[in-house]
């Protein structure tokens, strides 16, 4: 979680100013300035939520907490729990959630936003643990629904990063934002096949960690010499697979993380959950280099928010991964977790000041996805085979380098896949096909904004599109795309 201190110290010369600037370099000036004023300003401040709330971070032998450098950043900024800092921020925010009197739902997942008579979102309608109906009725609606990578064949996202929120949202009506701009993260793991994806967390490269091809070449100073592996995101991914498209790579299609220099009790510390993860593979990091590759990781547009997380739509709020505009078109390691915090806090407060809905909710509407989920079990297309040919579509076609043929070419093949009938063999399946049509909803989406946008920008590489040398400068802003329009803002700019 990146959080920097509001004055230098003799421990780090870092500074809100400093992050505000970094954030928006690295996003290649596509951010909404607003809402990373916010996110550094509050950063701090919400870290120190954490920790009174109980969460154990890993201190400096002056008891502060420690932080170490990840990409993009000027100065160690991303304080951490060895290297699983989600976990422990999640086991944290549970543990105070359950200090409350919040009524809880488990096993209980949302397929549709629910407007009422007025247009305004009224609520959602959600499918139990049976494939049963249950309606929920809401003056403010929160979506912190999270990523949607797994339109991808390779990812980093768990079973349920599929772009829910980004679909429901489009369909309830809200405006996203630069949905083009995917960050692939460089370091996935490329072996055993199951593993193929799984994060090899930033972490690794901030304690030391060395890139390799397979001639043993520190490829990194032909990219970015001053920074080398600590480059960011976008960059870090697209060397490592232009070494693997150009020959360099292993047997594999990866290339090597390398760790060995550094003292075993350093790794067995510092990266705990790396090197168990990696011994369960029969790789013992402390001895040998991992193999990675890149893999689809972050999604850094979403619905179009106000730095209250408001969207488009009365009523509705959004937060985190599935909100748009934070990170630009590329987001700087440990601002994910930052932005978790400081835009949750913001939401939930702004969602409680909401007024009273007057209106009822919309029965047609309702009456609408209850006819949809009836109609699965009249289908004929496996939603598993559906998914699985989405996701070698995307990536095949969408992933690091793009070009507008595939892109249209992919955009018909989405298109196609979510025009076939999903089959539902029993209510326990309905959940399944919901899930399958809003990943073709979010890959279609990712596309028609990468069609939108004629340049190559932060995690946004067209190889028929123009090279933007001063992203600063560029006359493009946020692509935008709703069931009322699509386009790209556009600017002037002084010559």
């Amino acid at each position: 979680m990146a959080a920097s201190s509001s004055s230098p110290s003799t421990r780090e010369a870092d500074s809100i100013d400093v992050h505000h600037e970094d954030t928006l370099k690295g996003g290649a000036y596509l951010n909404d300035p607003a809402l990373v004023d916010a996110l550094v300003h509050e950063a701090p401040e919400r870290m120190n939520d954490l920790v009174r709330w109980g969460a154990v971070f890993d201190v400096t032998e002056d008891r502060q907490v420690a932080q170490r450098p990840f990409g993009g950043q000027r100065f160690p900024r991303t304080c951490y729990a060895g290297d699983r800092t989600g976990h422990e921020l999640i086991m944290t925010l549970l543990d105070r959630l359950d200090a409350t009197d919040a009524q809880l739902y488990q096993e209980v997942s949302v397929v549709d936003l629910v407007p009422d008579e007025n247009g305004a979102i009224a609520g959602a309608i959600a499918l139990d643990r049976d494939g049963s109906p249950v309606l929920f009725s809401a003056d403010a609606t929160v979506l912190a629904t999270g990523g949607g990578t797994q339109v991808y064949d390779i990812s980093t996202n768990s079973a349920a990063g599929t772009g829910d929120g980004f679909a429901m949202g489009y369909r309830a009506g809200a405006e996203l934002i630069d949905m083009e701009m995917v960050q692939f993260h460089p370091t996935g793991a490329v072996y055993p096949y199951d593993a193929r994806g799984r994060l090899v967390t930033e972490a690794v490269r901030g304690e030391g960690g060395i890139l390799l091809n397979a001639r043993r070449e520190r490829f990194m100073e032909h990219y970015d010499p001053a920074r080398m592996e600590l480059s960011t995101r976008d960059v870090v991914a697209r060397a490592i697979a232009t070494e693997v498209l150009e020959g360099r790579g292993t047997n594999r299609g990866g290339v090597y993380l390398d760790v060995t220099h550094l003292p075993a009790e350093t790794i067995e510390t510092r990266l705990p959950v790396m090197l168990e993860q990696f011994l369960a593979f029969g790789v013992d990091i402390r001895r040998e280099p991992m193999e990675v590759a890149p893999t689809a990781h972050h999604i850094m547009g979403g619905l179009r928010i106000t730095p209250e997380c408001r969207t488009t739509l009365s009523g509705l709020f959004a937060c985190g991964e599935v909100s748009g505009g934070v990170h630009g078109a590329n987001r700087l390691g440990g601002n994910a977790l930052a932005e978790t915090q400081v835009f949750g806090k913001r939401a939930g407060e702004s969602a409680g000041k909401a007024p009273a809905r007057g209106g009822r909710v919309d029965q047609t509407r309702v009456d609408g996805v209850l006819r949809m989920l009836d109609g699965f079990f009249e289908g004929a297309a496996s939603p598993a085979a559906v998914r699985k040919d989405l996701k070698l579509t995307m990536w095949n076609q969408a992933g690091i380098f793009r070009t507008a043929p595939d892109l249209r070419t992919a955009l018909g093949h989405i298109r196609r896949l979510a025009d076939q009938r999903l089959c539902a063999a029993s209510t326990a399946n309905l959940l399944e096909c919901c899930t399958v049509r809003n990943m073709c909803t979010t890959a279609s989406l990712i596309v028609r904004c990468a069609l939108l946008r004629p340049e190559n920008r932060g995690a946004h590489v067209r190889r028929d599109a123009t090279v933007i040398t001063e992203p600063a400068m560029s006359p493009f802003c946020h692509t935008y795309v709703s069931l009322a329009r699509e386009g790209i803002e556009r600017r002037e700019v002084a010559g």
